[in-house]
């Protein structure tokens, strides 16, 4: 065989036998097999045992600030410490529900105390008793002789006649209805007394009074400057219900 192929063969032929005795030497690892040409990667080894725990090293520098924990459970309660200062003012709060009704601080005030200044008053009308020992509230009217009420509750009421000339009989009025009646036989050629009192409840507008009882011929009340006959009452104590 001539011409460049034959030449190629035989080139071959001689190199052949070179590279072989090379193989046989200790391949040097920097340098690929025949100075020409290198080999495939080789595949990764398996991962080796964990090697043993060192020795505890050294404390390292104070490391930063953490993040705040959770709290802990409540402790005990301490000593009742010294009072602060007053703190500032507040906004009103929300009115609270009504309490129950207690006793009145105010003090209810109705009273009178009047005298007669006339002799032989008329019967059967109320006794107009003019002469004003007491009636700061006004609630006696001595132009016609009537107490009227104007603070409902418990009145105490009561009177002294002097009774002269002849016999008496009066009756303590309540809304034209007679309550009471007292009645006295005159002594000639002295002097008597006749009384009477009585506890009544009245309304507002409840009227009362005193007047002679009958015809006049029981008309003995009797007044002048040494002998009085007084008429009076004053509230006991007032329906609190109303107040």
């Amino acid at each position: 065989m001539r011409g460049p192929a034959g030449f190629l063969l035989c080139s071959l032929l001689l190199v052949a036998p070179r590279c072989t005795e090379v193989a046989a030497e200790e391949p040097d690892p920097k340098m690929p097999c025949a100075n020409w040409m290198g080999g495939a990667p080789g595949y990764p080894g398996h991962n080796g045992l964990p090697g043993r725990d060192g020795k505890d090293g050294k404390d390292g520098l104070k490391g930063e600030k953490g993040e705040e924990g959770m709290p802990g459970p409540k402790g005990d309660r301490g000593e009742t410490g010294a009072p602060g200062q007053e703190g500032p003012r507040g906004f009103p709060g929300y009115p609270g529900q009504m309490g129950k009704k207690g006793e009145s601080a105010f003090v209810y005030r109705s009273a009178f105390s009047v005298g007669l200044t006339e002799r032989a008053p008329h019967p059967n009308v109320p006794i107009r008793f003019s002469k004003i020992f007491y009636n700061e509230q006004s609630h006696y009217d001595a132009s016609t002789g009537k107490f009227v009420c104007n603070i409902p509750g418990v009145y105490y009421f009561a009177y002294h006649l002097t009774v002269y000339l002849t016999d008496v009989k009066v009756s303590l009025y309540k809304k034209d209805k007679a309550v009471i009646f007292t009645y006295d036989q005159f002594q000639k050629n002295n002097v008597d007394q006749a009384s009477g009192s009585v506890l009544l409840h009245l309304n507002s507008g409840d009227e009362v009074w005193l007047q002679v009882y009958g015809e006049g011929d029981n008309n003995g009340v009797y007044a002048d400057n040494i002998n009085d006959s007084t008429f009076m009452g004053f509230l006991l104590y007032p329906d609190m219900d109303d107040y």
